[in-house]
């Protein structure tokens, strides 16, 4: 039985006032990242991976609209089983907090919203990235079939 952790939120927030609005994520500390990026989706539903890493950990947080995110722990990186469990998040804008996807996951992902935009912290360097990067069909588990499974649905 694998015990290494799961995916969690790291919570942040949002002020408002008349000046406009200020996001954050105080509790996310850097650590282990190496790199980031950001991911533009210009429409609603097409689904984006299964990208899996064993050694490499991500950090994910939706700077604008809303973004699905879809983790698994494959069993076996070559042939996985098609029946693990998806843990399912609705990362949004208007509820500013960072997704943590430790190593040993894969992700997919779709947007909710048309125009969505998600920074992607990641560790490792890029140089590195190759030997550890493990794509899987985009439909090999279901990133958005089972909306009942959402771990947690943020608003936006």
């Amino acid at each position: 039985m694998n015990t290494a952790p799961g995916p969690r939120l790291i919570p942040g927030g949002l002020h408002v006032d008349a000046r406009g609005s200020v996001s954050f994520a105080n509790a996310f500390d850097f650590e282990g990242v190496d790199r980031f990026y950001w991911i533009h989706f210009p429409q609603t539903g097409i689904p984006r991976g299964w990208v899996g890493h064993q050694r490499e950990q991500k950090w994910f947080v939706v700077v604008q609209g809303a973004v699905l995110m879809a983790i698994v722990r494959p069993d076996d990186w070559q042939t996985p089983r098609l029946d693990l469990p998806v843990s399912r998040f609705v990362l949004s804008a208007a509820v500013p907090r960072v997704l943590h996807v430790p190593a040993g996951h894969a992700m997919g992902m779709a947007a909710e919203s048309q125009d969505a935009v998600m920074m992607v912290f990641s560790s490792g360097l890029i140089a590195a990235a190759g030997d550890d990067d493990f794509r899987f069909p985009a439909d090999l588990w279901p990133i958005g079939h089972d909306r009942e499974s959402i771990v947690e649905r943020c608003p936006g």
